[in-house]
């Protein structure tokens, strides 16, 4: 019988093990599927322009893992149950049902979460995934037909926020953009970008709203925490990001935000057949600092998940691979950016590049993430590696968790 790896979610992580796995293991040995909600790759990473108004690629997946053998279920994840080695899904198609696994990836990343703000859930906006772009991009094309234009309040001044707010004002001039922000506009970044981020925020006429919390969201207005009411014809909740709750469902050791506890070869402290990828890892980085929600982070833990997975059912050692944060890209609209890099303490360094240069690289980064994930086996090895006696999943967990077994 082959040995059964099932990947949850198609994303960068998703995606890249999938492909990278059908290329250096072995068709006689093991079967590969792949679960992701859509049948296209989502581009996350450029899903504010989306919403702003602009066309981008979303290859079928199909088409990306034509050639290597790989099984795609369209399905949504609706549970884990890690002692039955099963996962529960919900397609249209085939309506439903179980998937077996003897090795798991899992890569289901993050989603908008609304904080338990009253309304959010409601009345707001995200850019968190496709549907919800595309849903904000209707309203913003109904608002740019009306003769007076409208409002566009855009919550949190992380990037996700920076970038959806620079990238609507850039896109539809004729929309009134105010950001608002929870403490300092860019307080992470160096004095001289931050000085920058200001300035590409007048120039685009940008309202920036400092030390604002907003606490509740209504259809045309949103309160904040001084009593202020704020007009809105479309509010986009930025504030921060959530993952599923369904690893906590299913048992595994989870951090208080749901963030599954993995070893430094990403695989679950608590179920050692189970491999984390992407925004779900709690991974600690070469800097003893978690890793943050980032597609640079899934680039590397999905890397890490890898080589684990390959070591491990092959018989070949497992390679520490890197887990660096080196900083951050935003975009400021199609022509401005800024480039911030951070030390080893994830603080921010006083130089940054700023301006088209800048955005010219972040252009670059997101083209090669494209490429690269809708080309998953491109460069690696011809050689497929045959698997090595594997470890019984149960007795590995036994030995994590003796005082299971005896009982």
């Amino acid at each position: 019988m082959k040995h059964r790896i099932v990947v949850l979610g198609a994303g960068y992580a998703g995606a890249y093990v999938a492909g990278t796995l059908a290329r250096r293991l072995s068709p006689a040995g093991t079967e590969i599927t792949v679960v992701n909600a859509e049948p296209d790759f989502v581009q996350r990473l450029r899903l504010h322009q989306l919403a702003a108004g602009r066309e981008i690629d979303a290859p079928q997946l199909s088409a990306v893992f034509a050639g290597t053998g790989i099984r795609l279920r369209v399905a949504r994840v609706t549970a884990v149950d890690p002692d039955r080695q099963v996962v529960a899904v919900a397609d249209a198609d085939r309506g439903g049902g179980e998937l077996a696994y003897d090795t798991l990836l899992y890569a289901l990343g993050s989603r908008g979460t609304t904080h338990s703000v009253p309304g959010v859930a409601e009345h707001a906006f995200d850019v968190a995934d496709r549907p919800s772009a595309l849903r904000l991009r209707e309203r913003l094309d109904s608002l740019s037909r009306r003769d007076e234009g409208g409002s566009v309040l855009v919550v949190g001044d992380g990037l996700t926020g920076i970038e959806t707010a620079t990238e609507i004002a850039e896109s539809r001039p004729g929309l009134s953009v105010t950001l608002v922000a929870r403490g300092e506009l860019g307080a992470r970044l160096s004095a001289g970008a931050r000085s920058h981020l200001r300035q590409a925020c007048d120039r685009l006429g940008i309202t920036v709203l400092e030390h604002t919390e907003a606490k509740a969201v209504q259809a045309a207005q949103v309160w904040c925490a001084d009593g202020t009411a704020l007009a809105s014809d479309a509010t986009v909740w930025t504030a921060g990001f959530a993952v599923s709750p369904i690893a906590a469902a299913g048992g595994l050791e989870v951090t208080e935000n749901g963030r599954i506890v993995v070893d430094r070869t990403m695989r679950s402290v608590s179920h050692p057949n189970i491999y984390v990828a992407g925004d779900s890892a709690y991974a600690v980085g070469d800097n003893g600092r978690p890793m943050p929600m980032s597609c640079a982070s899934a680039g590397y833990t999905g890397m890490q998940a890898t080589a684990a997975i390959v070591g491990r059912l092959t018989g070949r050692t497992i390679p520490n691979t890197k887990l660096e944060y080196r900083g951050n890209h935003i975009s400021l609209g199609r022509r401005d950016a800024i480039l911030q890099m951070v030390d080893d303490n994830a603080q921010a360094k006083a130089t940054y590049l700023g301006g088209r240069t800048a955005a010219r690289i972040k252009a670059g980064i997101l083209k090669m993430s494209l490429w690269t994930t809708s080309h998953p086996t491109f460069g690696l090895p011809q050689r497929r590696h045959r698997l090595a006696s594997v470890p019984d999943a149960s007795a590995e967990k036994a030995v994590a968790h003796p005082e299971k077994s005896a009982a």
